[in-house]
């Protein structure tokens, strides 16, 4: 499949000022010369000097389709490493599709999804954590996701992985050479010095392993869920963050019977919100249902946004609420700061046993959310999420196999500590070597690879 010329739409498929049609292949400049002609039509694309952009129109026979800018890259120096020209033309559904359709028709293959990206790491240019990172990067949903993405894709991870591997490999070659020579390669007190070398990598690999949590909060979002007896100000918080009215609000009690739930940024972090019902013992059977479901999100929760009126005084149900949430990771919103308050932060701590933060915020006058941010990012990130020198696993894939060298390094550990031969060392040291390969793709298969990049948009 790799042999086809392909092509797809690059740009979104909706109305633009440019669409890009990407194609790439061998076939490349023979197929758009077809349909493409410049000004004065004077030349074909394979005369023209690599990385430049030229003005022309697209054709259908004698038929013009449209105005565009074509760019020609020659291999290997272009994304796929392949021959590649991109047909800039008017944005719009209908145009695009035009020209692909031509394209198609003059013998380029519809590219899958993923599949650019797929032939630049089979070609050699990226290994497989930078192609994946190219996917994060797109779908990025905050500063900290693109940073983050961009580290992956200036081969942070990939230096990080290749200098552990050299680690192990050189143990390994050292084991191999000894028993296979042992009268010129002594292994006398090689044991000692192998237990810290192990202890080192562990070390390292255990840091990147530990990383993923935050880097599925930095990708994924932090589920949060709003809770709060009635009629506090939880769906007027969740439109502030929100920006526009997500959730009806008014001043009676119960207003919100389901759940409402809204993905929002505050610039680093990306908070998964739902909004709940009031909780509170109800004889009203749909209100009821909306309740018990409020329960069930949190016991899911990674963070509890505990709204409390103060405004009012502590009531029953706010002292069941904070005893049904006193596990979780959470932090107490004092809510209407524009109102004289008659609950302090003492009450607060006084009702919940955690030693949890406690912000003022006013969800009618919009204030106390840079606290909330500031907040939330030292709770899960320490603080540092904010820091271009972080790397954080974002990927199952890439945790999973971390965690497996992790158990292949424990095996090493246990025939150190118990004094077995050095062969027991190589064999999963070995094992070791191989996971790490697997994550920059130097030991995968084609089913694997295929799954990868099923994942990607179309067009990248």
């Amino acid at each position: 499949m790799e042999t086809d010329t392909i092509a797809a739409i690059s740009t979104a498929l909706s109305e633009g000022g440019i669409g890009i049609i990407r194609v790439s292949g061998s076939d490349s400049f023979n197929i758009v010369d077809k349909i493409f002609r410049t000004k004065k039509n004077e030349k074909k694309l394979l005369s023209f000097k690599t990385h430049t952009i030229h003005y022309g129109f697209i054709y259908d026979g004698d038929r013009m389709i449209d105005e565009v800018m074509v760019s020609v890259m020659k291999a290997p120096n272009t994304f796929t490493r392949e021959d590649v020209v991109e047909i800039n033309c008017h944005g719009g559904v209908l145009v695009c599709k035009r020209i692909l359709d031509l394209v198609i028709k003059n013998g380029a293959v519809l590219a899958e999804p993923g599949e650019f990206t797929k032939r630049a790491f089979l070609n050699g240019r990226i290994d497989l954590s930078r192609a994946e990172a190219v996917m994060d990067l797109i779908s990025s949903k905050n500063l900290s996701a693109v940073n983050n993405s961009l580290n992956h894709l200036k081969g942070r991870l990939f230096d990080e992985i290749t200098d552990l591997r050299d680690k192990i490999l050189y143990e390994i070659a050292f084991i191999e050479s000894a028993l296979d020579d042992p009268e010129h390669i002594s292994l006398e007190g090689y044991p000692e010095k192998l237990s810290k070398v192990v202890d080192g990598i562990y070390e390292r690999v255990s840091a990147l392993y530990d990383s993923f949590k935050k880097g599925r909060f930095i990708k994924e979002g932090i589920n949060t869920v709003i809770v709060g007896k009635p009629n506090v100000g939880k769906s007027s918080l969740l439109n502030l963050l929100s920006g526009y009215e997500r959730a009806i609000v008014t001043e009676y009690a119960g207003t919100t019977r389901d759940t409402i739930e809204e993905r929002i940024t505050l610039e680093n972090v990306s908070l998964n919100l739902i909004d709940t019902a009031g909780i509170r013992d109800t004889e009203d059977y749909v209100e009821n249902l909306g309740v018990e479901r409020a329960k069930k999100y949190i016991e899911d929760a990674d963070l509890i946004l505990f709204t409390v009126d103060t405004s009012v005084p502590i009531s029953d149900e706010d002292k069941k609420i904070a005893a049904l949430i006193e596990s979780k990771k959470l932090i107490a919103l004092l809510n209407k700061a524009d109102k004289e308050a008659v609950v302090s932060e003492t009450d607060i701590k006084s009702l919940i046993s955690a030693n949890c933060p406690i912000i003022k915020i006013s969800a009618k006058e919009g204030t106390g959310l840079k606290d909330l941010e500031e907040t939330v990012e030292s709770m899960f990130f320490n603080g540092e999420i904010g820091s271009d020198d972080e790397l954080y696993i974002t990927g199952i894939r890439q945790a999973n196999e971390l965690k497996g060298v992790l158990e292949s390094l424990d095996m090493v550990r246990e025939s150190l500590a118990n004094g077995l031969p050095e062969d027991f060392y190589s064999i999963d040291l070995n094992n070791a070597y191989i996971k790490l390969s697997r994550i920059i793709g130097e030991e995968t298969d084609d089913d694997l690879i295929n799954e990868i990049f099923s994942k990607f948009c179309m067009g990248k």
